[in-house]
């Protein structure tokens, strides 16, 4: 059993075969999938789908490049969705200095309001970081933000840094790129992160793995990647799938 803990299928992406795309997920083995919130028009329709599909969670936060949609309003809906059961976590939310380095004080600002609001609704934390680690992990840390759990989504950094966070308690989260070729970093990645820190995700549509790469990517995809991190641990899909099925409904509190 596997659970994808971050795919977009509340996209349009997704419109036309969505049934048969979550039967590709059961069909290989993806029991569960975690869908994130990256801006308010997007929580209802995470909602319903939750509601719908026995199978779906979601996530609600204001994503950095959504800076302009977080209004009080918006952090009224997010405190609204957070009391929701199957809404498990905050997010994804955090810091992005790859495309907008001209907003950074704001970008800081809004990460660290809604962290807030996560220990208030006591759910954990999906951080989106890019480009961004040193200031990412000092408000991570300013804020306290483990005492409800992180998960460093579409972990992007250095090995060193990878160890950085499991010393804080925080989950590292792989997807699709950990099987790109040139990927060495990711690859020292998966190797050095303890297995109990440890998250499988396709971050859908986007970074799809080998064998499928520049394909729209889909949940049943995160096996790929999951049968790459089991190869250079040296170990098996099972003990893999296990241990990060494990984390998952430990941190994102799923029975």
């Amino acid at each position: 059993m596997l659970i994808d803990t971050h795919a977009h299928i509340d996209m349009d992406d997704y419109s036309a075969d969505f049934s048969q795309m979550l039967k590709r997920a059961e069909q290989n083995g993806v029991k569960k999938i975690i869908v994130p919130g990256v801006e308010p028009s997007s929580f209802e329709r995470i909602f319903q789908l939750t509601e719908k599909y026995g199978n779906i969670y979601g996530c609600v936060g204001v994503h950095p490049e959504e800076l302009d949609s977080y209004t009080e309003e918006a952090q009224e809906k997010i405190k609204y969705y957070l009391k929701k059961e199957k809404i498990v976590a905050l997010g994804e939310v955090g810091l992005d200095y790859y495309w907008d380095k001209s907003r950074v004080d704001l970008q800081k600002e809004i990460f660290e309001k809604q962290i807030y609001i996560a220990k208030e609704c006591k759910k954990p934390i999906v951080v989106h970081d890019r480009e961004a680690h040193p200031d990412t992990f000092e408000i991570l840390k300013k804020t306290g933000a483990k005492e409800t759990g992180v998960v460093m989504h579409c972990f992007s950094g250095s090995p060193e840094f990878a160890l950085q966070c499991v010393k804080e308690g925080f989950y590292i989260a792989l997807g699709g790129v950990v099987t790109f070729k040139n990927a060495k970093k990711m690859k020292e990645v998966a190797q050095v992160v303890p297995l109990e820190n440890l998250l499988v995700e396709t971050d859908s549509p986007y970074l799809t793995p080998v064998p499928y790469r520049g394909k729209r990517n889909e949940p049943s995809y995160v096996k790929y990647s999951a049968e790459e991190i089991a190869r250079l641990r040296g170990t098996t899909l099972e003990e893999i799938s296990d241990a990060t099925t494990k984390n998952a409904m430990k941190v994102f509190h799923i029975e």
